[in-house]
């Protein structure tokens, strides 16, 4: 248990000598005023928290205060940590019972989602399940390859298409493989989509029509792999992805190098979607379930 502490508290480093970090020093033994509330504002916003659940945050704080009678800052800190704690949910059960499950993976160029792919796939091995690959990045040769290394690396059969062939015909291919090999999960890298292009999250849906001709009920998941240290930004992504696909969860990347954590909130608060691993760093052992407790722990362990 304290290994896995001590990952989330090094994965998180970079965002508790942050904004969040800075909370410390604001929340001393003052007394509190209009300024505190002002100087607590900014730095929840500096965090990528957002506009509107960071004032969300400060108003329960405001009635926490009250309700208590706080005077000191330095009490408000516990507040604030048991506040962040309440607002993430711990990520639901994952419910890959059908043979195969296939899982969707979507997200923007850059997000790490093949890589989270390869991560996703050594874990289930490790559970004793049966993974395939499909390649529908079929845009980018560089992410088919890409994806073939990390399937020759993990001893895990990768279906591939040619480059610029038909991504859905790809993911066709996989999922009808899936069945004929009698895999426990089937995961389908699509093309990164930019999510202010119409055409390109038009064709997602095709590929996500298409798995479901291939198996009746297909994709049982859909996860966005989510970029944190692109911010609010990418909370406009999940949006976009939200409303073309039905995405199911997030997966957030790069936590280890994002000094954005308080996107997360703003995910949960604005969106809904529930947050299934968090990157924390470069290793497959290195993305996690989310774990709310250990995020806000680590996110603050620099106070």
């Amino acid at each position: 248990m304290s290994n896995i502490f001590s990952r989330w508290k090094d994965g998180l480093a970079r965002t508790s000598k942050a904004a969040f970090g800075q909370i410390a020093a604001l929340l001393g033994t003052s007394e509190i005023n209009a300024e505190t509330w002002e100087d607590l504002e900014t730095l929840l916003i500096q965090a990528d928290m957002g506009i509107e659940t960071a004032t969300s945050v400060l108003d329960s704080l405001k009635r926490i205060q009250r309700t208590e009678g706080l005077i000191r800052a330095n009490e408000l800190f516990s507040a604030l940590r048991q506040e962040l704690r309440a607002r993430l949910e711990a990520p639901p059960v994952l419910n890959l019972d059908h043979k195969p499950s296939i899982i969707l993976v979507v997200g923007v160029n850059g997000s790490g989602k093949t890589t989270t792919i390869a991560k996703l796939a050594s874990r289930f091995r490790s559970d004793g399940r049966k993974v395939l690959l499909g390649a529908a990045d079929t845009f980018r040769a560089a992410a088919m390859d890409q994806l073939q290394v990390w399937g020759d690396r993990l001893k895990v059969e990768v279906i591939v298409g040619a480059s610029e062939s038909d991504p859905g015909a790809v993911a066709f291919n996989a999922v009808q493989a899936g069945v004929a090999r009698s895999v426990d999960i089937v995961m389908i890298d699509t093309a990164g989509r930019l999510h202010t292009r119409f055409n390109l999250m038009e064709e997602l849906k095709k590929v996500n029509r298409v798995v479901g001709k291939a198996l009746d009920g297909a994709p049982h998941e859909v996860w966005l792999v989510l970029d944190a240290t692109t911010g609010q930004n990418a909370l406009q992504q999940a949006r976009a992805f939200k409303e073309a696909v039905h995405v199911t969860g997030v997966i957030l990347s790069k936590l280890d190098s994002s000094a954005r954590g308080g996107m997360a909130f703003a995910i949960q608060r604005e969106l809904g979607l529930p947050i299934l691993f968090a990157g924390l760093g470069e290793q497959p052992e290195d993305l996690q379930p989310f774990d709310p407790g250990a995020f806000v722990d680590g996110i603050l362990s620099n106070t």
